[in-house]
């Protein structure tokens, strides 16, 4: 499911490279990405940690989140800010843990532009002209004199501070539709000063804001990352961004240039920037290759669904691009590249793509995690949990269910020594994520599955599929602990199927498709589309005003755009009402009115789950200390499942796990009578 094959030489990125004055130890870089592990604008040491334990795996370079040049930029306050002397020994903290292991490290500065909605600071947000990103978002402020100056003074005085923290380089954010994008793109810019109107024009205020940087920089590395193609009709694409490119070499020495793409608009261009599973791994990597043909002598980034090592070594083998980025696989597990170098034993745990625990999070104002990797922004206090435990006298743990829960429940208890046996009634494992994975566009969820199973088989985890487990059974085994991980269950409306058997079966339903939506995540709007891109005519109904509205932002965009090239009709704000006779019609939730809808040959019902619950009482009945976690203590998604699993293991081992928030354990981890 990853890019590349298996037998590309992986060598040639271990070579080290020249950036500027900078030497790099090896090929693969993290890419600046968003973690809201800030408070009031300013890096924590959750920061130190995470950045740490990538910089420990092994990789070659790190390039920080985004720091924010200007107060109009911060847009709320767990984003970096460099607008203030304070921060500067926040980032000297980590600057000084990844140099100790060995990595380097830029620091992005930026301004977000129009994006910004300012509440945080109580401003309005600037633009190159005053169109709103999005349908109903604020009209930004059209830039003048003032405050353009503004922006250039504050753009010198963050790379000031970030270099005085002791990072190794710069990187200027021309690129995903942020401010200085905004006036380079010919698709935003509407200005007629000298600030816009022609290539130069667009050009001036990235111009000017780098030479401010290079002025400040000392003998430090800088360079851009730049949108190769904005997705944007008359904006920028390839041939426009090697004229950029061109432009500032011929008077600016710029170090090296991350390729990426797409521009910030409530558009198909979004979803393409944080790319999940929908797309091809390794689609954009032409766009770096078209960079790198233009200036062979420039080192060259490449960024963006490349998800394994293998990918990376072809994008670099190649000469696509001189770096190779393995951003999110990286969030997935840190030490990725130790594992490739055979400096790790543990099987890799690779990226899903899937966008629910990192970008999804953002979007809601949450800390960053991972669906794969639980431990994603708690690296410190897991790393002091575990220094900090003896060994516990084992035990023999019991794990009902080989969902996600139940898969990383069994890993997690086996890692602490217990005798761990996983029973799954199904003859497979992998529960709802294996349903989820047979989607269209869905696949790389088998990977969550897959590695989990191949980490636990490596740890010595038993299995035992095809077998139903009984309260009897469980009260005559004689387990220490068991650890209930049984899921949940569809509750289809009468006449309609589920989203299981949609999937299984789906010419069972007939031409005419009817899918009511209830749940708003990518199960009803997914399940449609399975349905629609083999042919059927399908109605994708749902009583809100909103699409997949349980889907991040970033995925829901690319989500309509194949939801409009299959057909399905969409008709929200509607009811599904079926007669005593079987005749189907909509209706409006506003008005009552009834559409008839006629010839539907099938009904599907995606709608709340119920969890699988029976064991549990029958247990709590006996007087059994139990552990309930994932949909079998409440239905939601594959995110918490992985992450109370993770916790779940070691409380079944009669051990306290490490306390991730100020509240403590969460009390749903335990239940029963423990």
């Amino acid at each position: 499911m990853g890019e590349g094959v298996e037998s590309v030489d992986r060598s040639v990125l271990w070579r080290p490279l020249q950036v500027g004055p900078v030497e790099l130890r090896n090929r693969v870089f993290v890419a600046g990405h968003t973690t809201n592990l800030g408070e009031r604008n300013l890096a924590t040491e959750r920061h130190v940690a995470y950045h740490r334990a990538r910089a420990r795996g092994g990789v070659g370079l790190i390039i920080t989140e985004s720091l924010r040049v200007h107060p109009t930029s911060a847009a709320r306050d767990r984003t970096l800010g460099v607008f203030d002397d304070a921060c500067v020994e926040p980032l000297a903290r980590i600057a000084e843990a990844v140099h100790a292991e060995g990595a380097a490290l830029f620091g992005q500065i930026m301004h977000i532009g129009r994006q910004a909605n300012g509440a945080l600071a109580r401003t309005a947000a600037w633009g190159a002209s005053p169109d709103p990103w999005s349908v109903g978002a604020p009209v930004p402020r059209e830039m003048g004199p003032h405050e353009i100056g503004l922006v250039i003074e504050a753009f010198a005085t963050g790379a000031r501070r970030v270099l005085a923290a002791g990072f190794d380089g710069l990187e200027v954010h021309l690129g995903h539709g942020h401010l200085l994008a905004q006036f380079l793109s010919p698709a935003v810019n509407r200005r007629s000063d000298a600030y816009g109107g022609t290539p130069e024009g667009r050009l001036r205020l990235s111009r000017e804001v780098l030479e401010r940087v290079l002025s400040e920089a000392d003998g430090r590395a800088v360079g851009i990352r730049i949108s190769a193609e904005e997705f944007l009709e008359g904006g920028i694409g390839p041939a426009e961004a090697i004229d950029i490119i061109g432009r500032l070499r011929a008077d600016l020495p710029l170090d090296f240039v991350n390729v990426s793409h797409s521009a910030y608009v409530g558009r198909y261009s979004l979803s393409t920037q944080m790319a999940d599973m929908t797309f091809r791994p390794g689609q954009f990597r032409p766009l770096a290759a078209s960079i790198k043909g233009a200036f062979a002598d420039l080192p060259v980034f490449a960024v963006c669904r490349l998800d394994t090592i293998e990918g990376a070594a072809e994008v670099v083998a190649s000469g696509e691009a001189d770096l190779a980025g393995l951003t999110r696989a990286h969030i997935a597990d840190p030490d990725l590249v130790a594992k490739a170098r055979g400096q790790v034993s543990e099987p890799v745990r690779h990226c899903v793509a899937c966008n629910q625990g990192c970008i999804a999070r953002i979007e809601g104002d949450l800390p960053m995690s991972c669906v794969v990797n639980p431990r994603v922004g708690f690296e410190a206090e897991w790393e002091d949990w575990a220094s900090g435990r003896s060994v516990p006298t084992p035990r023999r743990v019991l794990v009902v269910g080989g969902g996600p829960a139940g898969l990383q429940a069994a890993l997690s208890a086996r890692e602490r020594g217990h005798d761990v046996e996983l029973v799954e009634r199904s003859e497979r494992l992998g529960g709802q994520v294996r349903d989820a994975a047979a989607l269209s566009h869905r696949e790389r969820w088998q990977l969550l599955v897959d590695d989990l199973e191949a980490s636990g088989r490596a740890a010595g985890v038993r299995f035992t599929l095809g077998t139903e487990v009984s309260a009897s059974w469980v009260l005559g085994a004689g387990y220490d602990a068991v650890v209930l991980a049984t899921g949940s269950r569809p509750e289809p409306r009468h006449g309609f199927v589920g989203p299981h058997d949609a999937i299984e079966d789906p010419g069972a339903l007939g031409g005419r498709i009817v899918v009511l939506d209830e749940d708003g995540t990518w199960a009803g709007a997914g399940t449609a589309l399975h349905l629609a891109e083999p042919g059927a005519e399908v109605h994708l109904v749902s009583p809100v005003a909103g699409l997949a509205w349980n889907v991040s932002l970033y995925v829901r965009l690319s989500l309509n755009d194949l939801l409009g090239r299959a057909g399905v009709i969409v008709r929200p704000l509607r009811q599904v009402r079926v007669d005593e006779d079987g005749a189907v019609a909509l209706e409006d939730v506003l008005t009552g009115s009834l559409e008839p809808l006629a010839g539907v040959t099938g009904l599907v019902h995606v709608g709340p789950r119920r969890a699988r619950d029976h064991l549990e009482r029958e247990l709590l009945a006996a007087d059994v200390d139990i552990v309930v976690v994932g949909d079998a203590y409440a239905p939601r998604t594959t995110l918490e499942a992985v992450f109370e699993g993770q916790l779940a293991g070691i409380v079944a081992g009669g051990e306290e796990p490490p306390r991730l928030t100020d509240l403590g354990l969460p009390p749903y981890i335990v239940g029963g009578g423990a």
